[in-house]
């Protein structure tokens, strides 16, 4: 197979460029334009940050201001020209940014930071500017962080706390803050990039970066909009490549998320229904809260991989259990009874009356004595366990403080994940602030916060146990019938159902038996090839909808039935569109059973062509129940795309009916990906619906497509 350099024409990147990011974060020379010692001024207090943290990592920095010879004893030079020597980072705080904006990039800079904003956050004339701004970065070598972003990449990182580290990145300073803050509470970060408008370093440069570095946990991300689409997945997919857990809260769920995603920074939010599949195709882990966002990072982080799927409940209260046992279910925990030799053991330190199955009750006091390491001995030494969640409501000491120091000590015997959830709303208690938060284990304030991570601890394991880069796979030349697909769509016109039916057979797409006749006889010397009982519809590119206009006739049974069908439909027809846009009357065979499914190619803005699959028929646009792929993705893809469906039992053979062929729907939607890498910038919608999914087989019994017209951008 050929690398993945290029897919088509019309296709954007396909691979990430290469940044020396080493350079942006580990300086040797820092210049600070705008840099002041003015008591009680803002860009005092900034240049001040990053002179600190300058002085933190080991680089020389000179501040750059024409009104100052000297600043906070350090050499002032009038502008960014007169620094001496080579310049690994410059730092832009004046307002006028794009007034020195050419210097630095006549000055060699490698990197630089704009913290102003007035770009494409505030509409038509900010994005002219930020058009403008791209136009200069274009011509140089320098690469560019913001505008409109903040200095958080210079904040302390404390290298005194436990496990590995997370690396943050954030589109908002503000929302990365109360994740960056976990560093309080005992959770490590290495680095911290505020990408803001993007208007060249995006998250997917930063993704890559982070997820090359050894040491990197996890990498946590607040995303609002991507730079671009094709670029996520390729950074995506380099995390998946190198085992790095990426966990991402991202804007645009709603209506109302979008339109602020776009204005706060400039970025289209993309179709959310295409995002998420993004997400989950390359196994990046999406939650809603920036809670759950530390939380689960932390998580990842910490935890190595499970040696089981089985998950085990311990508490001191049969309520306690009972609650967290249902929580973890519904989320598709696995919650396995323990063996029989464990459950035995715990017989000898818990009463009888109580639960040693899974979840496990102790009653409370033998959490406050040398049982109580026994019994944890025990549940993590259990073969189908590969996680420990213990509950603690509430402080009650001395037992919790036993209790807690047991649960550190037997964490550090084990690779098993021990979750700790400590619900105290106080959260000053000595065993939580000096014992839990110091240990490294994963901790968590909240029910629902831990089962959300230990849901993704374990979705994200079984993910790379399977996953294969579908970037090493991709045929890059277009197939042999391409030239006839772009003939079919040429004039960017909506094809009628025996055209589009045209395509998909050109792609060997399985298709329904059809004459398109243009008179009552030729349609009854069609039935009579076909065999009765036949289906009659008007064949019409102006019409998108036919059944919704009556235009449709199923279980016609006899030529004299055919010649009176024929006859109504042509008249109901010429009364809704111009008769001459009326090409006849489309005689088809007529399947029964399956299930009507529907595939097909809708266009992203943000993605280009998307696959989509699901439940079809009437039913598509009142259930919804549809999922979508981005090119390129592998056959196991595909596979993995049809069980996501809610419907999928019907799929299966729902109460004695006979399954469908799940391989042959795997085949059309490769096919159908094939026609979305062939036209990507020619084909705007594909529509097969319904795509009957029948015991051997899989049939199209109608299609719609459309091309780009000239006036489509």
């Amino acid at each position: 197979m050929n690398s993945p350099t290029d897919i088509t024409p019309a296709t954007r990147r396909t691979a990430l460029r290469e940044l020396d990011l080493d350079r942006f974060f580990h300086p040797e020379t820092v210049a600070v334009i705008g840099a002041s010692d003015t008591p009680d001024r803002p860009t005092t207090l900034n240049w001040r940050r990053i002179r600190d943290w300058a002085n933190r990592v080991g680089s020389r920095i000179h501040p750059v201001n024409p009104k100052k010879e000297m600043v906070d004893g350090l050499p002032c030079f009038p502008s960014i020209l007169d620094v001496p020597g080579e310049v690994d980072l410059v730092v832009i705080l004046i307002g006028d940014a794009m007034g020195v904006l050419p210097q630095v990039i006549s000055s060699g800079a490698r990197y630089a930071v704009m913290f102003a904003g007035g770009f494409a956050e505030t509409g038509a004339e900010g994005a002219r500017r930020q058009a403008e701004l791209e136009d200069l970065l274009a011509a140089g070598q320098l690469r560019l962080l913001g505008p409109n972003t903040n200095l958080n990449a210079f904040e302390e990182f404390r290298d005194d706390l436990p496990g590995r580290p997370i690396a943050l990145i954030t589109q908002s300073g503000h929302q990365g803050r109360p994740v960056f803050q976990g560093q309080e509470i005992g959770i490590r970060f290495s680095h911290w990039a505020p990408t803001g408008n993007e208007a060249d370093l995006e998250v997917a440069d930063f993704v890559r970066y982070f997820a090359d570095l050894e040491e990197t946990g996890a990498i946590a991300a607040y995303v609002e909009g991507f730079r671009d689409g094709r670029t996520f997945q390729l950074a995506a997919d380099h995390a998946a490549r190198k085992g790095v857990p990426l966990v991402m809260v991202k804007v645009g769920r709603t209506a109302i998320g979008r339109s602020w995603a776009k204005s706060h920074t400039g970025h289209l939010a993309g179709s959310d229904a295409i995002v998420s599949a993004v997400m989950r195709q390359y196994g990046v882990i999406r939650v809603d809260g920036l809670d759950e966002l530390l939380d689960t990072a932390a998580m990842l982080a910490r935890a190595k991989p499970p040696t089981a799927r089985g998950v085990c409940v311990y508490s001191i209260s049969g309520g306690t259990s009972a609650h967290m046992a249902d929580l973890a279910t519904a989320a598709g925990l696995e919650l396995p009874e323990l063996t029989e030799d464990t459950q035995r053991a715990l017989r000898e330190w818990i009463p009888d009356y109580l639960r040693v199955s899974n979840p496990v009750d102790n009653g409370g006091h033998p959490t406050g004595d040398w049982r109580g390491r026994k019994i944890l001995d025990a549940l993590v030494a259990d073969p189908g366990i590969g996680a420990l969640v213990v509950p603690i409501t509430g402080a009650f000491p001395p037992m919790s403080d036993y209790f807690v120091r047991d649960l550190v000590a037997v964490a550090e015997t084990t690779d098993k994940p021990v979750c700790v959830v400590w619900g105290s709303p106080v959260g000053t208690e000595g065993a939580y602030r000096d014992v839990l938060l110091r240990s490294g284990i994963p901790v968590f304030r909240t029910f629902g916060n831990c089962i959300t991570a230990v849901h993704a601890y374990f979705q994200h394991h079984e993910f790379m146990r399977e996953y294969q880069s579908p970037w090493d796979r991709v045929e890059l030349r277009p197939s042999p019938v391409a030239p006839k697909a772009r003939e079919l769509i040429a004039g960017g016109s909506v094809l009628a159902e025996h055209d589009a039916k045209s395509l998909l057979a050109a792609y060997d797409i399985p298709v329904s038996r059809d004459v398109l006749a243009t008179s009552a006889s030729d349609a009854v010397a069609a039935a009579d090839s076909i065999g009765y009982p036949v289906v009659l519809k008007v064949a019409s590119a102006a019409i998108a909808h036919k059944s919704d206009l009556g235009l449709v006739r199923i279980g016609v049974g006899s030529a004299t039935q055919v010649r009176e069908t024929y006859a109504e439909l042509v008249d109901r027809a010429s009364a809704a569109v111009d008769p001459a846009l009326i090409d006849g009357v489309l005689v088809c065979e007529q399947l029964t059973g399956g299930v009507e499914t529907v595939a097909g190619i809708a266009t992203d803005e943000l993605f280009g062509p998307a696959v989509m699959f699901g439940i079809g028929g009437l039913a598509v646009e009142v259930y919804r129940d549809v999922t979508f792929r981005v090119p390129p993705f592998d056959r196991a893809e595909a596979l993995r795309m049809i069980r996501e469906i809610k419907a999928f039992p019907l799929l299966r053979g729902h109460r004695g009916q006979p399954a469908a062929d799940l391989d042959a729907l795997a085949d059309v939607l490769m096919k159908v990906q094939r026609i979305a890498l062939d036209l990507p910038g020619e084909l705007t919608e594909l529509d097969i619906n319904p795509l009957l999914a029948l015991p051997g087989r899989a049939v199209a019994l109608d299609a719609f497509a459309a091309g780009r017209t000239k006036e489509q951008p």
